[in-house]
């Protein structure tokens, strides 16, 4: 379903920052993007809504559908598909530093399931999923995807999936359980944090690179 290929690490190129907007769900990870340039903030799905200007790279965190990634793997994403494998976007990588070419799935939803991410990686070819490229793409403002993975199959959010809703607010049910597991909840959280510093280390390396 994908090309080993197109996993090569992107180390000799450089990231193209002319007129980009980077979009972030959540401040944490807008905070990793600042650097780069002007920085959007959309909220979980978009749900802020999508900015003006035709140059905005989706740019965040991102749940593995399969394991050959690694957490803390780096996505320059070259396709966007929905979950019927029709294809959103496509374009070229913008030339992240450490990161590897793939497919990104929009969702509606945090998909967390093992099951349910490899029959979407199955069905779709997709290699990691998230719920804002798919509202920028459709919007046709969107111009590239850089991702770093968070959790996969094997290693899923497990209680901190339940703690965001549908609709990406705080969903209070779901709170709850991740105060019920907090084991289970702390090794969740040491993989976003080394999710966060992956994606840190590219955009230096990146900025390095465009110095």
């Amino acid at each position: 379903m994908h090309d080993g290929s197109s996993q090569a690490r992107r180390d000799s190129s450089s990231l193209d920052l002319g007129g980009l907007t980077f979009a972030c769900a959540t401040r944490t990870e807008a905070r990793a993007a600042r650097r780069l340039g002007r920085v959007e903030l959309v909220g979980v799905g978009a749900r802020r809504g999508v900015p003006g200007g035709p140059r905005l790279v989706s740019f965040g965190l991102a749940g593995g559908l399969h394991d050959e990634l690694e957490v803390g793997a780096v996505l320059d994403a070259t396709r966007v598909v929905a979950e019927d494998g029709s294809v959103l976007w496509e374009g070229a990588s913008l030339g992240a530093r450490g990161a590897r070419e793939g497919t990104i799935l929009a969702t509606d939803r945090v998909v967390d399931d093992p099951i349910e991410r490899r029959r979407l990686h199955e069905r779709t070819g997709a290699d990691a999923a998230d719920m804002e490229s798919g509202p920028i793409a459709r919007a046709g403002r969107l111009a590239g995807v850089v991702r770093a993975i968070s959790d996969t199959p094997s290693r899923p959010l497990g209680p901190l999936a339940q703690a965001v809703g549908p609709d990406g607010r705080v969903a209070w049910r779901g709170v709850a359980r991740v105060l019920a597991r907090p084991f289970e909840t702390a090794r969740a959280l040491a993989r976003v944090r080394l999710a966060l510093a992956s994606l840190q280390h590219s955009v230096t390396k990146s900025m390095e690179a465009n110095a």
